[in-house]
């Protein structure tokens, strides 16, 4: 089963209501989800997965508006990608509010978001209402998982709850950075930077 099938999430939901933490079929790996707009939920989910200092956590949304609540501006170069690519594999970083935790932005002042084509990641943050992080499931240092078994390894019962999207491609989203015009590949992944950039000129 891939991470575009239907599964039942409600499960999930109510675990990352309750402040748990939920492993789940994100892009082509699996992700870790916590309630991002919760303190305690996020507190939790750097004891786990433990923190990579200075790097932001991803975050994940279901539309464009729930994204213009967390990032200060989307420029017109962004809003191109946007159109382009979302649902999709492109996580772009982008000038965070002054009220998104400093655990997200990983202390600069951006924040990596994607609304994810993964059916089944879209549907959990839709139905929670509020975005959710979205890291790879692994410690820092190992590599990202493509089943849940593997993410099982890593982690075990200290995750309340694992949505299983069969073996994923393991191809990371793409993520670039969007100042103004000015847009910057920082990670290569499922959408090549020359398709980004056809995008761009094309406008």
């Amino acid at each position: 089963m891939g991470a575009g099938a239907t599964v039942d999430v409600g499960a999930a939901v109510t675990a990352l209501r309750r402040r748990s933490l939920v492993i789940f079929p994100a892009e082509g790996l699996y992700g870790i989800a916590a309630d991002a707009s919760s303190p305690e939920a996020l507190a939790h989910l750097v004891a786990v997965r433990g923190r990579e200092p200075g790097k932001p956590i991803i975050v994940l949304a279901s539309d464009l508006t729930m994204v213009e609540a967390l990032v200060r501006v989307v420029s017109p170069a962004a809003h191109r990608l946007v159109d382009r690519f979302w649902p999709g594999p492109l996580t772009l970083v982008l000038p965070a509010r002054r009220s998104v935790p400093a655990v997200l932005t990983g202390g600069t002042d951006t924040i990596g978001v994607r609304v994810p084509g993964s059916a089944v990641a879209r549907a959990l943050v839709e139905r929670l209402g509020v975005p959710m992080t979205g890291p790879s499931a692994n410690p820092p240092g190992a590599p990202p998982p493509c089943t849940v078994a593997e993410a099982r390894h890593y982690f075990g019962d200290a995750i309340a709850h694992y949505v299983d999207g069969g073996r994923l491609a393991g191809e990371a989203s793409t993520v670039a950075a969007v100042d103004g015009a000015d847009v910057r590949v920082l990670r290569a992944g499922a959408i090549s930077e020359a398709l980004i950039r056809t995008v761009l000129e094309a406008a």
